[in-house]
């Protein structure tokens, strides 16, 4: 049997520069692995959706798909609309089996790319001190992957020896404005937004703007499809793969006996 398909998850933009970003994380990730078969799918604003990509590798001799979300927030629950595409491609395509993997996620790896990404935006600016950082994020809506933003914060803090407030496009914390604001409350004047963004889409580009207006001294790009971005995802491809293979076996398992179907009772 083949390997699972992959099927990237983006969110889609009116801008083509974000499905620009999704197309490139596909290809590069194939050239990586070019014995597994890499979609793109986006959720919103363009195509290809979700169930028609699904129709596409429905009529090859593909029998199971693993999605991907490329949503750099969430940590383990994906985007609603994900759970709804997959139950609407389950019910209209029975002889494929399909797994929703974990969500490429705020992993601590990505924390470099921030940085890299910001040490150009400084040097274009020509900035040379800070002493103050805001992480933006698009954000989460469940506790977990919300604590697990607090942390990347937090050791990105640590790291530079700064204080750093998370800021959540999505509205379940403050925006890069209100991040600023308290970090100027505090007495920092000096104060740059690292990007933990995929895309340069509408929820970056608005916290963008945000922070420029509130007077941070640099905004860093997002990160598009960098290695350590695809590595990741392959890597939660590899867990959702594994776990296919084995509800299959246990799907193939035969009966042993009618042992395991009885209970003993004590006389």
């Amino acid at each position: 049997m083949a390997a699972p398909a992959l099927v990237l998850l983006a969110h889609g933009s009116t801008s083509p520069l974000v499905a620009e970003v999704a197309h490139e994380m596909r290809v590069r990730m194939q050239e990586m692995k070019p014995e597994i078969s890499v979609h793109t799918a986006f959720l919103d604003h363009c195509p290809p959706s979700g169930p028609q990509v699904i129709s596409r590798i429905a009529r090859t001799r593909t029998e199971e798909v693993v999605f991907i979300s490329t949503n750099l927030s969430a940590t383990f629950v994906p985007d609603e609309r994900v759970e709804t595409m997959v139950d609407k491609v389950r019910a209209s395509h029975p002889r494929l089996r399909f797994s929703i993997a974990r969500p490429v996620g705020p992993e601590a790896s990505l924390l470099g790319l921030v940085d890299r990404k910001l040490r150009a935006a400084l040097a274009s600016a020509h900035i040379a001190e800070l002493d103050g950082l805001v992480l933006a994020a698009e954000g989460a809506a469940d506790q977990r992957s919300q604590s697990l933003l607090a942390r990347r914060a937090r050791q990105w803090s640590m790291h530079h020896k700064l204080p750093v407030i998370t800021a959540n496009a999505n509205g379940t914390g403050p925006g890069t404005a209100a991040a600023i604001a308290s970090l100027r409350a505090q007495g920092r004047r000096h104060i740059a937004v690292g990007s933990l963004f995929l895309a340069p889409d509408e929820a970056w580009q608005t916290q963008a703007d945000q922070a420029l207006r509130a007077g941070a001294v640099a905004v860093s790009e997002p990160l598009g499809a960098q290695q350590e971005l695809l590595e990741i995802a392959w890597g939660r491809y590899a867990v959702a793969a594994m776990g296919m293979v084995d509800v299959g076996l246990e799907r193939e398992q035969p009966e042993t006996g009618t042992d395991r179907h009885l209970s003993v009772v004590a006389g």
